[in-house]
């Protein structure tokens, strides 16, 4: 006697638990990415028992509102900035200039003080209030 089924046998896969597998990895993948960062190298820096401070002598250039120039409250004549300032800053590795700019003036006025500086080779850094 020959039985025969009526349907085929077809193979299946369960793909139903596949979603929840890939949503884990992408989500594990994801967490670790940000956790791992490959730009940083971890030293151990030596350690000393004595340290040491730099110091940098700083000049301060203060032009009020009526245009009068100061270099460390000394009165200067706008004509001899260019060469006060160089002698101020004779012998110096890195000299640096604090403007203290009156906030009445032009920019313009600010730039010719600048570009003093530039013609120097000196680093000015503006003063400014909070």
């Amino acid at each position: 006697m020959k039985l025969r089924r009526k349907q085929k046998f077809a193979a299946e896969v369960a793909t139903s638990s596949l979603n929840d597998i890939m949503f884990f990895l992408l989500l594990f993948f994801l967490i670790i990415s940000t956790v791992a960062n490959p730009n940083v190298i971890k030293l151990m820096l030596p350690k000393a028992s004595a340290t040491q401070q730099l110091s940098k002598k700083q000049v301060t250039l203060s032009v009020d509102e009526n245009k009068k120039y100061f270099i460390d409250k000394k009165p200067v004549e706008p004509a001899n900035l260019e060469t006060e300032l160089k002698t101020m800053m004779a012998g110096i590795a890195e000299p640096t200039v604090v403007v203290r700019f009156d906030k009445t003036l032009t920019v313009q006025d600010l730039v010719d003080v600048l570009q003093t500086g530039a013609k120097l080779n000196i680093r000015m850094v503006m003063a400014t209030s909070k």
